[in-house]
């Protein structure tokens, strides 16, 4: 019987924070900072254990750019995201 290949959608949360902070070059602490402040929301196992999905990395990869490239501090980012689910639905 010949196995379908398995399809991960970017909506599932299957990458630990360990390897998200590898993959982006980013402190798990940032990762952590970034959640606290709101900005990104991964999947919980066990209440501790933090489960990022492709969207999640590809969100920090964009809060990351506008904090490094563009000089924008975190309230200002909350702003650029608010606005975006607003006018840009």
């Amino acid at each position: 019987m010949k196995k379908k290949p398995v399809k991960i959608s970017p909506k599932d949360p299957v990458y630990a924070i360990g390897v998200v902070s590898k993959l982006l070059h980013m402190p798990e602490w940032t990762l952590r900072s970034l959640e606290k402040e709101g900005l990104v929301r991964p999947k919980r196992a066990n209440k501790k254990i933090r489960f990022y999905s492709m969207e999640d990395i590809k969100k920090i990869e964009h809060i990351q750019y506008l904090m490094d490239e563009k000089g924008v501090n975190v309230h200002g980012i909350r702003v650029i995201y608010e606005m975006k689910q607003t006018f840009w639905k």
